[in-house]
C-alpha cells in the first residue's frame, strides 16, 4: 500500500460541509498534511508562500462578481507559474458540469472527480495521479533542470516504458521542441498523433506551431475545422482570432472573440484581448464594454493591473465621454493605491484628459510625470511605455520619448527588440532620434563589455555572462559582444559545470558569428571548445 503520509494537500472549497468532508476522507487516506482555501484568492495567496503535491479544487467556487471557477483559477496558477509540473490538481465537479468542461479547456487537471464519491474513490485517484507523476519524473526533473533536450529523450523513454501515457508523453514531447524552436519537429509529432486519433491538443498544438512558421493559412484551415468539431475549446479561438490579425483582418478577429465571450464570458485575459482588438478595428462601443469588464471582473483579483483602466479611460475618450473617464481614474486612484504603476497610469490617464480638453501644457506636465516614473516601473508593460513614446513624441518631448524608449531597452525581460524600438521613432519621422537611440545603446553594451571584463577577472564568471547577455541585448548583432559572451559561456561552463540551458546560448552565438563571418578567426577556436566541453561531460549531440 502506498505511503501518503508525506503528502502535502491544499483543498480549495467555499463550503465548510464539503472542507470537512474532504479532511475526514483525505485523513482514512493517511494523508494528515491537509491546509484549506475558500476561494481562489486565498487560493493564489497560500500558493504564492509554498507549494503543495496536490491540490483538491472544488470546480464552483461560489461565482460572486468575478465569476471566476476552477478552471479559470487553474489556467490563473498555470499562468503565473504559481504551480509546476509535479503539482497534482485534481478537480472536484458534478457529471453535468463534467460534461460540459472536459473538452472545452487546454490546460486540463491531472484528473476530476465526479461528486458524489466516496473515501476509496479519492484514494484511487490520488494513487494514480502519483503513480503518472512517477512516469514523468525524468522528464519533469530534466525541464527543472533546464534541459529540455534530456527531457524529450525522457519522455520518447517513457512512452515506451509506460504506453497508456503514450499521448502525453508525445504531447509534451511536442511542447518541449516547440520551446526549442524546432517547430517542424513539433509540426511532424502532432500530424502523426492525428493521423491516430483527432485530439483537440493535438489540432490546436498543430495550429500553433503552423501560425508560428508563418504558414497562416494552414494554421487557420486547422484552427477552424477545430472550432467547428470542438466548439468548446477556447484557445483554439484565441489562436484563431490572432490568424486573422496578422492577415490585417481585425474585424473578423474581433467577431471570432466576440464568440469566444459568448460561449466562457469569464476569462479577463480574453476579454481585454478582445477589448485591444474592438478599439483596433475602430469599435469603441465594443472596447469600452469589454474593458469595463476587465476592470469589474478583477476587482478582486490578486493579478489586478491599473492598465486596465488605461485602457478603458483611452476608449471613453475616443468616445468623448470625458466625465465617465474622469470617473476611471478616480476608481484606479481609489482602488489601487499603493500599487507600484498606480501613479505612472493615473498621469498617463490625466495626460489623455488634457489633451482631449485641449490643454497641451497640463498635458505635457502629465507626460513628463508619467516619464520620470517609468525609469523605475519594472512591471510597466512594454506596450504602455511605447505608447507613452509615441504621446511624447506627438508632444514634441524629444528628450522625454528617448528617455522612455531607453528604459525599455534597458528592461532585460522586455519583449522589445532594438529594431522595434527605432522604428517607433523612425514612424514619427525621427530618424535622428532613432540613431542616436542606437549610439547610446551601443555605447551603454561597450561599457558592459568593460564590466563583464572585471567580474570575470575577480572570479564572478556568472555575473559575466549575465553582463553579456544584457550587452547583447541592448546591441544585437554586435560581433565583439557576441564573441565575448560566447567566450564567457564557455568559460563559466569549464570552471563551473555543465549547464544545458547555457550551452544552447553559447552555440547559438558561435553559429550566429560563423552566420555573420565564416571565416572570422574565432569561430574555429571557440567551436572546437564547446566541442571539447561535450566530451568532457560526457553529453550526448
Amino acid at each position: 500500500m502506498q505511503d501518503n503520509s508525506n503528502l502535502s494537500v491544499l483543498v480549495i472549497d467555499p463550503n465548510p460541509g464539503m472542507r470537512g468532508s474532504l479532511q475526514n476522507m483525505l485523513v482514512q487516506a493517511n494523508i494528515s498534511k491537509v491546509e484549506f482555501a475558500v476561494n481562489s484568492g486565498t487560493a493564489i495567496k497560500q500558493l504564492g508562500r509554498r507549494s503543495y503535491d496536490i491540490i483538491l479544487c472544488e470546480y464552483d467556487l461560489g461565482g460572486g462578481t468575478d465569476g471566476q471557477d476552477g478552471q479559470q483559477l487553474l489556467e490563473d496558477l498555470r499562468h503565473h507559474k504559481l504551480i509546476g509540473l509535479l503539482t497534482i490538481f485534481i478537480m472536484i465537479t458534478s457529471e453535468g458540469i463534467y460534461s460540459k468542461v472536459v473538452s472545452a479547456a487546454e490546460l486540463t487537471p491531472t484528473d476530476y472527480i465526479l461528486k458524489p464519491f466516496t473515501v476509496d474513490v479519492l484514494s484511487n485517484r490520488i494513487t494514480r495521479a502519483i503513480e503518472r507523476r512517477n512516469a514523468f519524473l525524468p522528464a519533469y526533473q530534466a525541464i527543472g533542470q533546464g534541459n529540455p533536450r534530456e527531457a524529450i529523450k525522457a519522455c520518447a523513454g517513457g512512452e515506451t516504458a509506460n504506453p497508456r501515457y503514450g499521448a502525453d508523453f508525445i504531447r509534451l514531447r511536442a511542447e518541449l521542441h516547440v520551446s526549442l524552436n524546432e517547430l517542424a519537429e513539433a509540426e511532424q509529432l502532432y500530424s502523426a498523433v492525428l493521423a491516430i486519433k483527432p485530439y483537440g491538443w493535438a489540432q490546436l498544438g498543430l495550429g500553433r506551431t503552423l501560425f508560428a512558421q508563418g504558414k497562416t493559412e494552414d494554421a487557420e484551415q486547422v484552427l477552424g475545422k477545430l472550432v467547428v468539431d470542438n466548439p468548446k475549446l477556447m484557445a483554439a479561438y484565441d489562436l484563431l482570432a490572432r490568424c486573422r490579425q496578422a492577415e490585417g483582418d481585425v474585424a473578423g478577429a474581433q467577431r471570432i472573440l466576440e464568440n469566444a465571450v459568448a460561449i466562457s464570458p469569464h476569462v479577463v485575459r480574453r476579454l481585454r484581448t478582445l477589448g485591444e482588438v474592438a478599439m483596433e478595428a475602430g469599435d469603441m462601443a465594443a472596447a469600452e464594454k469589454s474593458f469595463k469588464l476587465v476592470v469589474a471582473k478583477a476587482k478582486y483579483s490578486e493579478f489586478r493591473n491599473p492598465e486596465d483602466h488605461v485602457n478603458l479611460v483611452k476608449t471613453l475618450i475616443k468616445k468623448g465621454d470625458a466625465a465617465q473617464a474622469s470617473a476611471v481614474i478616480r476608481d484606479m486612484e481609489k482602488s489601487l493605491r499603493g500599487n507600484p504603476t498606480t501613479d505612472i497610469c493615473r498621469a498617463i490617464t490625466t495626460a489623455m484628459l488634457h489633451e482631449a480638453a485641449g490643454n497641451n501644457d497640463a498635458m505635457k506636465t502629465e507626460l513628463t510625470s508619467a516619464v520620470g516614473g517609468v525609469r523605475s516601473a519594472a512591471s510597466l508593460s512594454s506596450a504602455l511605455k511605447i505608447g507613452l513614446a509615441r504621446s511624447c513624441l506627438a508632444s514634441k518631448l524629444d528628450k522625454e520619448a528617448s528617455d522612455v524608449m531607453l528604459a525599455v531597452m534597458n528592461d532585460f525581460n522586455s519583449d522589445i527588440t532594438l529594431p522595434q524600438a527605432m522604428a517607433v521613432f523612425a514612424k514619427a519621422g525621427r530618424q535622428d532620434l532613432a540613431e542616436g537611440l542606437g549610439a547610446q545603446l551601443k555605447q551603454q553594451s561597450q561599457e558592459l563589455l568593460s564590466v563583464a571584463t572585471e567580474k570575470a577577472n575577480m572570479g564572478d564568471l556568472k555575473g559575466a555572462v549575465q553582463t553579456l547577455l544584457e550587452a547583447l541585448h541592448k546591441s544585437p548583432g554586435n560581433l565583439e559582444v557576441m564573441i565575448a559572451l560566447a567566450a564567457g559561456i564557455l568559460r563559466q561552463i569549464a570552471e563551473l559545470g555543465w549547464d544545458h540551458s547555457l550551452a544552447e546560448v553559447g552555440r547559438t552565438q558561435i553559429d550566429t558569428i560563423r552566420e555573420l563571418d565564416a571565416r572570422h578567426p574565432k569561430v574555429g577556436p571557440l567551436l572546437d571548445e564547446y566541442n571539447g566541453l561535450k566530451r568532457k561531460y560526457g553529453i550526448s549531440s
